[in-house]
């Protein structure tokens, strides 16, 4: 209780520090009210605008994002069909080239048939040919042996043409009948 007096007691001595007076209560009012004013008048405007142009750029932003998000999906979307198509074509141009391959493979292999059909014909006609040309030159070769040692066991010379024919013609007969 002593304490409640003494705070009594320092109360009625004077003013107190923690109590204002009403006359720095009113001039507080006042002041507060032009301050409150002013920023209400200059900044509050300030900011509202820049809240607004704020506002306006990030919707703006979001409608050009959406805007060209759609942009894209519609590139996306025509790239792909454009991919396809293009595999599809490089698919087709495949199977021609495998097509002309086909044709062009047996078109080579018939030419080369055709070919060495022709090389070996060429070389059985030059065979024939060659053996032909041998067995004339060994006939004339037999026939002209036959001739010398007919003229050495007859005694007599047979240069007559006729009857060297006659006697080589003989010879081979009796060759080709002891085969």
């Amino acid at each position: 209780m002593l304490s409640r007096i003494g705070f009594l007691a320092a109360a009625e001595a004077g003013p107190s520090p923690v109590i204002p007076k009403p006359a720095e209560i009113a001039v507080g009012f006042i002041a507060f009210g032009i301050l409150f004013l002013i920023i209400r008048a200059r900044a509050v405007p300030r900011f509202e605008k820049a809240y607004k142009d704020r506002t306006e750029a990030i919707q703006g932003g979001l409608e050009r994002a959406e805007v060209a998000q759609r942009e894209a999906a519609a590139a996306l979307t025509m790239y792909k069909s454009q991919l396809a198509d293009a595999r599809g074509e490089a698919a087709k141009l495949r199977e021609e080239a495998r097509a002309e391959g086909a044709v062009i493979l047996e078109h080579m292999r018939t030419t080369a048939q055709e070919e060495a059909t022709r090389i070996t014909a060429s070389a059985r006609t030059s065979i024939e040919a060659e053996r032909q040309a041998a067995f004339n030159s060994l006939l004339n070769e037999v026939g002209a042996l036959a001739t010398e040692l007919a003229s050495r066991i007859v005694g007599e010379s047979l240069d007559d043409a006729a009857r060297q024919s006659r006697v080589v013609e003989r010879f081979l007969a009796d060759v080709e009948k002891a085969k």
